[in-house]
């Protein structure tokens, strides 16, 4: 059997006792990807600031995960050289990040210096390690300079970025692009042994967000709280998807990385197919269907900040390459997001049973 062709549980299996570092952990991505690494039995360190929003998926899950778990800011370079040192992993999943938009309009400093330099940090403290290890670094699908043609980006298009967000993320990717051709190059693999390949995904979407200016979060405050959402761009195409697709992807990449530096170092788009997209009107329309209740309108918004309108990815390269493709579809990405929060909602479910539970599907 091809490597390329391990289902996502084969692919899981291949952590089972890995030490895997990930930064991030307490966000929405790396809450769902340390219990995936969990469920797989790898020893997981996290790396993070304290949890963000009240009743984030990590404050509601995490007392119950078996990971080490290290509350620090990604800035702070020898504290997490120091943590990584320590640590010894054979795998790194950097997720740490400012990740919306808008708010980087409002601290454009702060976004540059976590995307960028945190980025730089933890490949500076990689570099220091004295053992092999695999490193996928998350940017974003709003890396590519975006001139709104409604063409899907492949990963050899130009990197750009509109807003402070968009930017420090194409910013990100340079570094991480610099630290392989300068540190990490694949000619000299058996001498440095480290891999890095970088994972660029859109929007997103699952049980336990609660992020700030995201449609979904937005929309399930509105349905909780029994007001009217507003939706600032109702005709914007994204590429959705359920956060275990492209978090299977990250790992199924860095276990190919892993196995084959020289053949997948480099960067990847994880996205639906082509015909799975959708815009951010007929998405919201979908979840208040499944939801049974819930309306929204959208006002006419002067002075906004810029916002890509057109964002499709092209997924061919892990396509072909990783023999990667998304498990869910986009309507089955609504259906399990919106039951996970009615489920909390109505019957007071537990989150990490919605969560193991949406895991036990999509590993079956």
């Amino acid at each position: 059997m091809l490597v390329e062709h391990f289902s996502n549980a084969e692919v899981l299996k291949s952590y089972a006792g890995k030490k895997v570092f990930v930064t991030g952990h307490t966000g929405f991505k790396g809450s769902w990807l340390s219990m995936m690494l969990i469920k797989s039995g790898a020893k997981v360190k996290g790396y993070s600031l304290a949890p963000v929003y009240e009743n984030s998926l990590f404050e509601l899950c995490g007392n119950k995960l078996d990971i080490e778990s290290q509350i620090a800011d990604i800035r702070e370079a020898d504290k997490l050289k120091k943590s990584i040192i320590e640590f010894q992993p054979e795998y790194i999943f950097h997720l740490a990040a400012q990740p919306l938009v808008r708010y980087s309009y409002q601290q454009p400093i702060e976004t540059f210096e976590v995307n960028i330099m945190g980025t730089a940090n933890v490949l500076e403290a990689m570099r220091s390690l004295d053992k092999k290890c695999t490193a996928v670094i998350i940017t974003t699908d709003k890396v590519y300079e975006n001139t709104e043609l409604g063409i899907p980006f492949s990963e050899s298009d130009p990197l750009g970025g509109y807003d402070p967000y968009s930017s420090s993320k194409a910013g990100a990717e340079i570094v991480t692009q610099s630290y392989q051709r300068s540190f990490f190059p694949i000619q000299d693999f058996n001498v440095h042994q480290k891999s890095v390949a970088t994972a660029r995904a859109g929007n997103v979407i699952g049980g336990g967000d609660r992020a700030t200016d995201r449609i979904i979060p937005d929309l399930i405050k509105s349905l909780e709280s029994g007001t009217t959402l507003q939706v600032r761009n109702p005709g914007a195409i994204r590429p959705w998807q359920h956060v275990l697709d492209p978090l299977a992807g990250y790992l199924k990449l860095g276990m190919l990385l892993n196995i084959d530096p020289h053949k997948y170092t480099g960067s990847y788009n994880f996205g639906p197919i082509p015909e799975d997209q959708f815009t951010v009107k007929e998405i919201v329309e979908m979840a208040l269907k499944i939801w049974g209740s819930g309306n929204y309108h959208t006002p006419e918004l002067k002075s906004q900040p810029h916002e890509a309108g057109n964002l499709k990815l092209d997924i061919t390269k892990a396509l072909q390459n990783l023999n990667w493709k998304p498990t869910w579809n986009s309507q089955t990405a609504i259906s399990k997001t919106i039951s996970w929060y009615k489920n909390i909602l109505d019957k007071k479910n537990n989150a990490i049973e919605l969560c193991e539970g949406d895991l036990g599907e999509f590993y079956n």
